[in-house]
């Protein structure tokens, strides 16, 4: 479900959707959602100052409430 939401929140902001691959990594007590984009959607998904990348990092850590883990998104190239 997490990994659902990453999806959509990344794939609204990009120019090439297709080239958006999410991976979850999984430990007992955390999620870490690694979310490579096209080198030229970098600057998108990042914003300016990290807005945005700290807005898809703040829905998806209050949907995450629910489960009781924590997670993490990082953003890679």
């Amino acid at each position: 479900m997490l990994q659902r939401l990453v999806e959509v929140l990344v794939t609204g902001l990009v120019e090439h959707p297709d080239q958006v691959k999410i991976t979850a990594v999984e430990t007992p007590r955390a999620v870490t959602f690694e979310v490579r984009v096209a080198d030229s959607d970098m600057g998108k998904v990042i914003g300016r100052r990290g807005r945005v990348a700290r807005a898809i990092r703040t829905v998806v850590k209050a949907a995450a409430v629910k489960d009781g883990r924590r997670v993490m998104v990082e953003f890679m190239s």
